[in-house]
């Protein structure tokens, strides 16, 4: 794993698989509202993602005076937000244990109500601007085929319970086992399973709405307009120069909103952010499931990993269709050449084909016959981002000044991009005080600290690791 976190990161290649989400392209696509690039702003925000466009919309809300521009290098939300699963899923619980043992209660508390609250921000920001993006809220299920992630999860919730409190709407969780997991969801050979609130959308719709409303309060977006650099200007130092393939720009603040592309742009985040290569397919179902539909999202979660899937709801385009993703460790070494790759252009055979099976061998004789126009409708990868210490890292870049973060989303990027833009925000504001840290988790907060951590691969995943082992990450 060293040597797979410190590869030399490179920029987004020009040729990715195209995902389900983005096809058709968005109208914003290739929109550059200049034909040239302006020769200043007061900010400028790396990356058109959930992050980048929250960030924007926040801002412009809270400055419109301000001059805002937003760089991205391929199309207007290419990289790993326009190809996602399309969960709105937090699985809180899964963490729960470890944060607690290294962070306290208070603080894995604050992460369980954040995660939660994005959530419902999210959905509710959609109906609120009445953003045409399959935004759908229901019940999700996990269900568990390890023993010690069966029994974990079960003290898990009952820690959350007795922290959060029986009736806090995070910690309201059903347990079911082996028998009515196989009647209710339809899955069997487990050993039980977890419900809870969750949800869908696609996450590519959601941002170009953002997009279109940031863009009437001003903000200045130019897609295919790749950063090559970053640096002090030599004529106006207080000043960062951002330099691109179609010229410079003087900005007073920038933005990292680039995930898992972060060290390419910033070097010290080498090994400290590392790229994660996911693989999804979205399918049509076997003619055994129910005709209806599924009545809820899933995750199918084993020892050493998990898939998750959702399904299109109603009114949504290919309404039905399964869309599936995970399966990282399926390859030789757990996936091990998937770390630090940010070609999403190819994906790992083994990898690919496990995610096209993997569905139908859960539902085993439920699934039935697979579709006449054969299983697969399309199938892509995207590139992740994620950290030594399993947080995101928000705020500003330590030793310089006017240059801050938001990034390292592990996976769960419409979990907690949403609500730490507005963290991000209120710190660029100077309103950084007592009211943000009641909500925001302060393990989320970039520091010199958090550079010095090596990094150990993906957490809460595999079956519990020692906490011994936890502590010293």
């Amino acid at each position: 794993m060293d040597e797979r976190a410190t590869i030399v990161p490179v920029p987004p290649c020009q040729n990715p698989t195209t995902s389900y989400w983005q096809d058709p392209p968005s109208s914003l696509a290739t929109h550059r509202t200049t034909s040239e690039l302006p020769a200043a702003a007061s900010a400028v925000i790396i990356g058109s993602g959930v992050t980048g466009a929250s960030i924007a919309y926040k801002l412009l809300d809270r400055c419109p005076e301000s001059s805002v521009l937003m760089l991205e290098a391929r199309t207007a939300c290419s990289g790993a937000t326009g190809r996602n699963g399309g969960h709105t899923k937090a699985a809180s619980y899964r963490a729960f244990l470890d944060n607690v043992a290294t962070l306290g209660e208070d603080e894995a508390a604050k992460i369980v109500r954040f995660e939660h609250s994005c959530i419902k921000a999210v959905h509710a920001f959609a109906r609120e601007h009445s953003i045409n993006c399959g935004s759908w809220e229901g019940d999700t299920v996990d269900v568990i085929f390890d023993k010690s992630q069966w029994t974990r999860a079960k003290k898990s919730i009952a820690e959350i319970r007795r922290v959060l409190g029986d009736d806090h709407p995070a910690a309201l969780y059903s347990l079911h086992d082996s028998n009515e997991t196989k009647e209710k969801f339809l899955v069997g050979g487990a050993l039980g399973s977890v419900s809870y609130a969750a949800g869908s959308i696609s996450a590519y719709q959601f941002v170009v709405g953002m997009l279109e409303l940031a863009l009437k309060k001003g903000l200045n977006l130019q897609t295919e307009t790749l950063v090559t650099g970053l640096k002090r200007s030599e004529t106006d130092p207080e000043r960062w120069l951002v330099e691109t393939v179609r010229g410079s720009v003087r900005a007073e603040r920038v933005i990292l909103a680039t995930n898992g592309y972060t060290a390419y742009l910033y070097p010290p985040a080498r090994g400290i952010i590392v790229p994660l290569r996911g693989t999804v397919a979205a399918q049509r179902p076997g003619n055994g499931l129910p005709e209806q539909g599924l009545k809820t999202t899933y995750s199918f979660i084993y020892g050493n990993g998990y898939e998750y899937m959702i399904f299109r709801p109603v009114g949504s385009t290919f309404a039905g269709d399964l869309v599936i993703g995970g399966c990282s460790t399926k390859a030789p070494q757990e996936g091990l050449q998937e770390w630090g790759t940010t070609d999403d252009s190819s994906m790992d055979s083994q990898i690919g084909q496990y995610v096209r099976d993997s569905a139908a061998q859960y539902f085993g004789s439920q699934w039935g016959a697979d579709h006449p126009d054969g299983r697969i409708r399309r199938q892509w990868t995207g590139i992740m981002g994620y950290s030594s210490q399993g947080f995101p890292l928000v705020g500003l870049v330590p030793h310089e000044e006017d240059l801050w973060i938001a990034a390292s989303f592990q996976g769960l990027g419409m979990v907690l991009c949403f609500h730490t833009a507005e963290a991000l925000v209120t710190m660029m504001e100077d309103e950084d005080d007592v009211a943000l840290n009641e909500w925001f988790p302060s393990a989320f907060r970039m520091s010199e600290d958090r550079l010095k951590h090596k990094f150990r691969g993906r957490l809460h995943e595999k079956s519990p690791m020692n906490l011994e082992d936890r502590s010293q990450l």
